[in-house]
């Protein structure tokens, strides 16, 4: 049983700076797994982005509705004041995904902040997946991206986003260095591109799992390099501790960001939930309260107040509010 009386006071502090803030999600795939697709749940990340696709396929825009509206009535029945999800824009989803999420919006404004931002799920570097990212630049709150997506090229992806993000003046969430591997440096090029673009402040890594793969000497350099431009992590525990271990020798780590070590660098660090009940992530549920434990125990860190600016203020400033 959870000690209540930590619990209570954790929750207790979190209504107290503005209630939770979930600053990562993909509510249009939600509550899309079932017994007969646990199979898929085993592929690896990169099968899945390919998986998914007849699920996609076959979804309406009511569909789309239906799956973000009770994902984010599980958001406000836990006292979620903001939250985001991104939304697969691609030749597939084409923009019923989105316009739901946009309806979903509207329909909730008064109860709860959402912001939507695109997901590249076919990257942008295809000329046809391109054309609907465009095209959904008007829809959404904050530019998404995926780099790993158009390997070898994950700078032209950056490129990409980070042009976009000039002209129309808005963030920059992006997926980078999500397979707890010692090879990935996708990190440190997000930063590279951040302060070549003049974008610091206004770009968001999402899991950068990676980085914990690295030496210490290696992290401290990475670290220097991301406050320098001004990067917000947001750790998804859940879905960070979930990648499937590959056979490669680093040096002994838990699969998620190192938190500690950030705050300590004075990078700011928010929370999400990721995928719900999808291929991705069969079991996860959307419950805050269970993504900041996983998070404290993964990091062995118990500092109280600051996993509430985690859970709160970190949250909206990776969120732009």
């Amino acid at each position: 049983m959870v000690n209540p009386l930590l619990k209570d006071t954790i929750l207790k502090k979190i209504r107290a700076h503005g209630g939770w803030v979930n600053a990562h999600a993909h509510f249009d795939r939600a509550y899309t797994v079932s017994p007969k697709l646990l199979d898929q749940a085993h592929a690896l990340m990169e099968e899945k982005w390919t998986l998914v696709d007849s699920m996609k396929r076959n979804s309406s825009e009511e569909d789309y509705f239906q799956r973000i509206e009770k994902a984010i009535q599980g958001m406000i029945a836990q006292g979620v004041s903001a939250t985001c999800t991104f939304v697969d824009v691609d030749p597939i989803t084409e923009l019923r995904a989105i316009k739901a999420a946009v309806s979903v919006k509207k329909k909730y404004q008064k109860k709860i902040k959402l912001l939507i931002i695109n997901q590249v799920l076919k990257g942008v570097l295809d000329k046809t997946a391109r054309v609907w990212a465009e095209k959904a630049l008007d829809y959404v709150d904050i530019i998404g991206g995926l780099p790993s997506k158009d390997r070898p090229h994950p700078d032209k992806h950056l490129d990409v986003l980070f042009s976009w993000a000039k002209v129309t003046g808005k963030m920059v969430h992006a997926h980078i260095d999500q397979e707890n591997n010692p090879d990935e440096h996708d990190t440190d090029l997000l930063c590279k591109k951040t302060i070549e673009y003049g974008l610091e402040g206004k770009v968001v890594a999402i899991h950068a799992v990676s980085v914990a793969a690295q030496q210490l000497s290696k992290r401290r350099e990475i670290y220097k390099l991301m406050k320098e431009a001004g990067i917000i992590v947001v750790c998804c525990p859940s879905a960070a501790i979930s990648m499937k271990q590959l056979p490669k020798q680093s040096v002994l780590h838990n699969s998620i960001v190192p938190v500690p070590q950030l705050l300590e660098a004075g990078i700011p660090v928010a929370l999400g939930v990721d995928n719900i009940a999808d291929i991705y992530q069969p079991l996860i549920d959307g419950d805050m309260y269970t993504e900041l434990r996983v998070l404290a125990e993964a990091t062995r860190f118990y500092d109280i107040d600051k996993l509430v600016a985690i859970a709160t203020t970190n949250g909206r400033k990776a969120l732009g509010l």
